[in-house]
């Protein structure tokens, strides 16, 4: 595994400790923000192959990975994550970053760009955009908040396929084992679960989910400047071919889409296309 210093750090609002993982370099830094239900690990791939040519900032948000559960669920939502975002910034004194953000980290990246813009040189936006589909909201919400403990690693990585398998076409029994290995995490009593607080779901109680604003366009064209690039997964449930045309038909800035085939929401960032794709955007605006 790519070696990485472990980083402990205050939240924004100065209540939980929260961490992240710190890959050194010389090169630009690179800020990676995993999805609703994932963690720090999710990038270990994407970090594999990027590691030594930038500085990797990697972290769990606040309920997920090693970073502390918030007592109060009603604080999952993105705004609190951006803030802790900029806290972990400031504590390791980045000044600038591109922005590499799955889902919920590229809705956290949007803002970013949009509240400091001088902060944020450039986003990967991977299978989200401003505008997102009600059927893959649906999709989400039918497992976000499952905490029933799994016997072993075995029956966890059935359970990640269960979930994910029509959106991760041809990975196989290995792929599941290493795709539940950065999911999950083992319980002091020898069992595994998912690796994130179950609290999370109430953030997606409501029609309109904190995780989801309702209308991001008007902060979208606040962004057309900077220079972005889509990844979509080619049967994606949540982000449409039509929102990223719209993206691209609204942004004046260097716009870049790629389409993984066979996969949904939301693409590894370890896909050939997907790799060819990042380096070429990180050599002209990483």
């Amino acid at each position: 595994m790519t070696e990485y210093r472990d980083i402990r750090y205050r939240s924004g609002d100065g209540r939980l400790e929260l961490y992240a993982r710190d890959y050194p370099a010389d090169g630009p830094t690179l800020l990676l923000m995993h999805g609703l239900t994932r963690n720090s690990a999710d990038f270990e791939m994407l970090a594999a192959h990027l590691a030594g040519r930038y500085r990797l900032v990697v972290p769990d948000q606040r309920g997920r990975g090693l970073s502390q559960y918030d007592p109060d669920g009603t604080n999952y939502r993105p705004d609190l994550y951006v803030e802790d975002m900029w806290a972990l910034l400031d504590k390791l004194e980045i000044d600038t970053v591109t922005a590499i953000g799955t889902s919920m980290g590229g809705l956290m990246a949007m803002v970013m760009a949009a509240t400091r813009p001088a902060r944020i040189r450039a986003m990967v936006l991977n299978d989200i955009g401003p505008e997102v589909m009600q059927t893959g909201l649906d999709r989400i919400r039918t497992y976000v908040g499952g905490g029933a403990v799994m016997e072993n690693w075995e029956e966890a990585a059935a359970r990640c396929e269960a979930i994910n398998g029509d959106a991760m076409i041809g990975l196989d029994a290995s792929g599941w084992m290493g795709f539940a290995r950065r999911t999950c995490e083992e319980t002091p009593e020898g069992g595994v679960r998912f690796a994130y607080d179950p609290a999370i779901s109430e953030s997606m109680a409501d029609e309109q989910p904190a995780t989801v604003p309702p209308d991001l366009w008007p902060m979208w064209d606040m962004l057309t400047d900077k220079p972005v690039l889509s990844i979509r997964g080619a049967i994606s449930d949540l982000l449409s071919p039509e929102t990223v045309a719209q993206m691209r038909a609204r942004h004046r800035g260097p716009f870049d889409a790629v389409e993984i085939a066979g996969r949904g929401h939301a693409p590894l960032l370890d896909e050939p296309v997907a790799i060819a794709a990042i380096d070429t955007f990180l050599a002209d605006h990483g």
